[in-house]
Order: structure tokens, then C-alpha cells, then sequence
């Protein structure tokens, strides 16, 4: 079983979306959107609703204490990781879903977003990392790993160090980069999930994906 007692839940239904709290996330929650057991399943329909300042759906877990209430960190105080082990099951007709983030309280623009984008042309795709030097920055978008097929499981983690060293491994493959020090004030969180970069098409399009593990670890800086 993955542990959901430190996660809440958005999906996209209601105006805005919902979001399902902590406690009745972890005591066993399902819908058409997210299956929890021994994996996790998020579908995220381009026809979806969106969360407030959103342009599209999501079924995407947020980090939260286990009373549900948010949880956001500073970076230098800890060494902060999110590890995953995935596999995409549909995109939409742009390819990409965002599939982890580490997001900004208060700020609709993430430090980093782990993206999957689906080539027609090879029927293989790439995992992607768009990433904010400082908070103000325009993204960089930086192409990790190649040639990953759907429907095949491979991991990922994102690691922000104390002294802002910022790491995403996946599917084999590692890029890294500092962060500037105006992220340090940011209140920080991650996210996982399906985050469909998408918002046309029939009910039947839309971002799958299944998370076989998902993990989130604050060590403390000693």
C-alpha cells in the first residue's frame, strides 16, 4: 500500500475542483478520477474542471500534514525528496502531462515541473523537466530522459538540497542545477499525480498514469 496520510487529493469536477482532504484520502477514497491499493491510478479528462487560476484538469496530490492541514517547507532546512515509480498510460493530443512538481504556496508558477511529452513520430516519449532558476524567471525546459515507452513503469526523483542543489533522476537518465537563493523564502511544496496539459477533445481524452511507489522525504539538515 502507498501511504496518503500526508496528501491531499484535487480532481477535476466542481467549479472549481474539488479537492479531497487528508483523512478521507487515506481511509481508502476512490473515484472515476483516482483507484488507491497497491498502486495509485490518477485520470485527469481534458473535459475536466480546473482549480482556481488553473487553464487545465488535474487529478494531482498535494503535500499536507496528516490533520489535512497544508504543508510547505523552506529548502534550506531540510534535504527534500520526492521519489516515484510511474508508468503513462494515455496522454492527451498535446503529449504531456505533468506527472511531479515542486510548487510555490501562493504562486501559480512551480519551481520545477517533471513532465511527459508523447512523440507521435517515434510512438516513444520523453520526460521533461521545466524549471524556474528564481521564482521570477521564465522556465528553461530541459529534456532528461528519451525514448520512454508508455505503458512501461520507470522511476523518478526530485531532490532539493539545504544548500539549494536541485537534482531529477528518471528513467535512468540525471540532470541537476542550483536554484537561486530568492527561492529561499518561498514556502515550498511537492505535488504528483496527472496534471493534463490539455483543455480540448472528447471526455474520452485526457493524462492517465499508475504510481507504483511515492514517497516524500524531510531530512532535516543536522
Amino acid at each position: 500500500m502507498i501511504a496518503l496520510d500526508t496528501w491531499n487529493l484535487s480532481i477535476p469536477v466542481g467549479s472549481p475542483a474539488i479537492t479531497i482532504d487528508t483523512p478521507k484520502l487515506a481511509s481508502g477514497y476512490t473515484d472515476g478520477f483516482f483507484k488507491s491499493g497497491d498502486t495509485l491510478f490518477f485520470w485527469a479528462p481534458v473535459t475536466g474542471t480546473t482549480t482556481k487560476s488553473a487553464k487545465y484538469p488535474r487529478s494531482e496530490l498535494r503535500e499536507t500534514k496528516a490533520d489535512g492541514s497544508l504543508y510547505n517547507w523552506k529548502y534550506t532546512a531540510a534535504d527534500n525528496m520526492l521519489r516515484a515509480a510511474v508508468a503513462v498510460n494515455q496522454v492527451p493530443s498535446t503529449g504531456k502531462i505533468v506527472i511531479g512538481q515542486i510548487h510555490c504556496n501562493g504562486s501559480t508558477e512551480p519551481m520545477l515541473k517533471l513532465e511527459y511529452q508523447w512523440k507521435d513520430a517515434s510512438r516513444l516519449g520523453n520526460i521533461v523537466a521545466k524549471f524556474r532558476v528564481t521564482p521570477d524567471s521564465e522556465p528553461a525546459v530541459i529534456t532528461v530522459a528519451q525514448k520512454v515507452p508508455m505503458n512501461q513503469r520507470f522511476t523518478y526523483t526530485i531532490h532539493l538540497t539545504p544548500t539549494g542543489s536541485l537534482t531529477v533522476n528518471a528513467a535512468g537518465f540525471q540532470w541537476g542545477s542550483k536554484v537561486a537563493t530568492s527561492w529561499a523564502s518561498q514556502a515550498l511544496y511537492f505535488k504528483a499525480g496527472v496534471y493534463t496539459q490539455d483543455n480540448t477533445g472528447y471526455a474520452t481524452e485526457g493524462g492517465a498514469a499508475t504510481f507504483y511507489k511515492l514517497a516524500i522525504e524531510h531530512n532535516p539538515k543536522g
